[in-house]
């Protein structure tokens, strides 16, 4: 029988690396969930501004959380505003949710550091994809139009080789779930190094939730 692995994951330490990263001290579990908390409270806050990933790098004296963004303007706001009040919101969540003192949160507002960089073609990020569909979908474009669409934008990439997309639920609201998908271009999946950006995520419709994987072949990578 097959085993099914996260496509990131099988490609650790070989041609990917994780989020979060750095020197994690001598009280490695509350720096865990501080990152897990800080990941959560910024992709909810900031659904609507085409977020990729999160990065968090881990310094002795600083914690520097980069948002990969598509819309920086729109986190950043009109002076550095936006991204100011983002802090103070992401610092009092943390307070919240991870028991620290007044002395630990002093701490942390010196040394937390938010930094925002552009994704330069949302059209080569499954995630970015991902997004884009599922706002689609919950606009009630159809779901076979919506897809072709995205696949046409993904593949008139030059670095972009292959690309497959699929889509599982009740799909157009049909009364019977099933799963429905397209691809174009090669996709290695079995190859450890090939370069395969994999998403997933759900469009939140009236008639239940869709379920959307995005998988994009950029090519291969030597070391």
């Amino acid at each position: 029988m097959s085993h099914k692995v996260h496509p990131k994951i099988f490609r650790i330490r070989g041609i990917e690396d994780w989020l979060s990263h750095g020197f994690y001290g001598n009280k490695p579990l509350k720096s865990v969930k501080e990152d897990y908390i800080i990941r959560t409270f910024l992709t909810n806050k900031l659904k609507e501004s085409s977020v990729e990933k999160v990065e968090i790098e881990r310094y002795s004296n600083k914690t520097s959380v980069i948002i990969h963004s598509a819309r920086p303007g729109l986190i950043i706001g009109r002076g550095g505003e936006g991204i100011e009040k983002i802090r103070l919101e992401l610092l009092k969540e943390v307070f919240k949710k991870n028991d620290l003192g007044l002395k630990e949160l002093s701490e942390l507002g010196k040394r937390l550091k938010l930094e925002v960089r552009e994704v330069s073609n949302p059209w080569t990020s499954s995630v970015l994809v991902n997004q884009w569909i599922a706002q689609k979908i919950e606009k009630r474009t159809p779901f076979r139009k919506t897809i072709k669409q995205a696949i046409e934008k993904v593949m008139a990439n030059k670095n972009v080789k292959g690309v497959k997309i699929m889509v599982s639920g009740r799909l157009d609201g049909a009364q019977i779930a099933r799963s429905e998908w397209l691809e174009k271009g090669r996709l290695p999946r079995q190859t450890i190094r090939a370069d395969i950006d994999y998403g997933f995520g759900e469009a939140r419709c009236t008639y239940g939730a869709i379920g959307i994987k995005v998988w994009i072949y950029k090519g291969d990578k030597f070391e």
